[in-house]
C-alpha cells in the first residue's frame, strides 16, 4: 500500500482516511492500535479495526475502567513506539532502497532484534498478559472486571 496524503500538510487521521486505512485493514483481517488522534477513524463500534483509548470531556472525567483501558493501550503501544524510535536512531529507514517485500522482512527482523536487545527479561510476558486482558475486555465490554 502506498502511503501519501492529500496535497499540503494534513493530520495523521486525515492521511489515514485519504489512504482508506480502515478498509485495507478490514480486507486483510488486521487490527491496529492507535493513539487518541485516531478516535473516530473506525466507524464500526461493534467490531473496531483501529483500537483507540477514550477521551475525557471537560465536564465529565473518565471512569476508572476507561482510565485503565487507556493505560493498557498505552502500555501495548509503548513497545512499538520504542522499537520504531530505535529504528529511527539507526537511520535504517532513510537508506532503504529495496523492494517492499524485502523491506518488510528486514523490518520484522530488526524489530525482533530491537525488542530482544531493549526489553528487560520479564517484560514480554507482562505485555502479552496485558494484551490478552484488553482483548477479553473488548470481547465482553459489559462484563465487570
Amino acid at each position: 500500500m502506498a502511503v501519501g496524503g492529500p496535497p499540503g500538510r494534513s493530520s495523521e487521521i486525515t492521511t489515514a482516511r485519504y489512504n482508506k486505512l480502515v478498509e485495507h485493514l478490514h480486507a486483510h483481517e488486521l487490527d491496529a492500535i492507535g493513539d487518541l488522534g485516531f478516535v473516530g477513524l473506525d466507524t464500526v463500534p461493534d467490531n473496531p479495526v483501529v483500537i483507540t483509548g477514550y477521551k475525557a470531556a471537560r465536564i465529565k472525567p473518565l471512569t476508572l475502567a476507561k482510565r485503565q483501558v487507556n493505560e493498557l493501550i498505552a502500555s501495548v503501544r509503548a513497545v512499538c513506539e520504542h522499537a520504531f524510535a530505535h529504528l529511527k536512531n539507526w537511520r535504517i529507514l532513510t537508506k532503504l532502497r529495496i523492494s517492499p517485500h524485502h523491506a518488510t522482512t528486514l523490518l520484522r527482523a530488526l524489530l525482533v532484534l530491537t525488542r530482544t536487545e531493549v526489553a528487560p527479561a520479564g517484560r514480554s510476558s507482562t505485555t502479552t498478559s496485558a494484551l490478552d486482558q484488553h482483548e477479553s475486555t473488548l470481547a465482553n465490554p459489559h462484563q465487570p472486571q
